[in-house]
């Protein structure tokens, strides 16, 4: 990766307590830099390197390629535009045991 890019990322799943969506500020390095879940009731919860949670939390490893995370059936990826991250962050809470 050569710039900081930001994805979105659908997970199809059937599981009720589980994230649905996942949006990521991926730094150049390959690394996500700050991340938003969103889940089926529309709470959307964030996470960097400072608040993180057994609930959310940044990978521990690169991300890799978008096309990889697409070749799985489950997943399905794509570029967005920085303003709509923002956007989506402001709106984000932190995760309640992150503000303890």
């Amino acid at each position: 990766m050569n710039a900081i890019q930001y994805w979105q990322v659908e997970w199809h799943h059937e599981f009720n307590d589980e994230a649905t969506t996942f949006f990521s500020e991926i730094g150049d390095d390959g690394y996500e830099m700050r991340k938003i879940q969103k889940y089926r009731d529309g709470r959307l919860l964030k996470a960097d390197r400072n608040h993180e949670t057994s609930h959310i939390g940044l990978s521990e490893v690169p991300v890799g390629e978008l096309d990889d995370v697409n070749a799985q059936i489950e997943f399905t990826a794509l570029h967005i535009a920085p303003k709509h991250f923002e956007a989506l962050w402001r709106r984000a809470d932190w995760p309640q045991s992150a503000c303890e």
